[in-house]
């Protein structure tokens, strides 16, 4: 940022890594919901509405950022909790079908994560591999475990690539909360902006 600019840089949000994952997770959710939702359920609708939401507000608060950070905080938090939302709604999915939700530690996660997929396509590929691989899936200790079911494997990657999302997220806020601190908003910028202009062009 240019300390002599009232208005600063700002709209960047295609570059925040928060928002791919967070737009990466909305076409995951489509698909899912497409396949493993029944249309005629509201926690359909549900689901692509959150995921939509973290990807709307991310790049709204980008884009407001110019004239106030208080709106971008806000926004951003908004996604963030939508895409909490969602998070437990696949954890719901799982919880409710019998299926296994992938500790923290289990490798898999990390597999999908060192993967760095960019597309729903690319997960989808892993997804294929992990279920359809040759010598089976790795069970949470790394050894040959026990088979795992594409409706398993592609709720847990969803969950996965939200909850990067969300970490994401939680550092976005605090930096954000930290520059808000450090440097005020639009309102501080301008009345030094004024107070310079005045100190400059002293009434005659």
């Amino acid at each position: 940022m240019n300390n002599d600019d009232l208005i600063p840089e700002h709209g960047g949000y295609r570059h925040l890594r928060s928002f791919q994952l967070a737009q990466l997770a909305h076409d995951l959710t489509v698909r899912f919901c497409e396949r493993w939702i029944d249309p005629r359920s509201r926690t359909r609708d549900q689901m692509v509405q959150a995921a939509r939401s973290g990807v709307q507000n991310i790049a709204e608060g980008s884009l407001a950022s110019g004239t106030s950070r208080k709106t971008e905080l806000k926004l951003t938090n908004v996604a963030r909790a939508s895409l909490e939302e969602l998070k437990l709604d696949y954890e719901d999915f799982l919880r409710q079908r019998g299926l296994p939700l992938w500790p923290p530690d289990d490798p898999r996660r990390a597999q999908l994560v060192a993967r760095r997929c960019a597309t729903a396509d690319a997960v989808a590929r892993w997804v294929k591999e992990l279920c359809d691989g040759p010598n089976g899936p790795d069970g949470p200790d790394g050894r040959p475990g026990r088979r795992c079911s594409y409706e398993e494997a592609a709720a847990n990657a969803a969950h996965v690539i939200i909850g990067v999302a969300c970490v994401l997220l939680d550092r976005q806020l605090k930096s954000l909360a930290r520059k808000f601190q450090e440097e005020g908003g639009f309102t501080e910028r301008l009345y030094r902006k004024r107070t310079e202009y005045r100190k400059k062009h002293p009434p005659e």
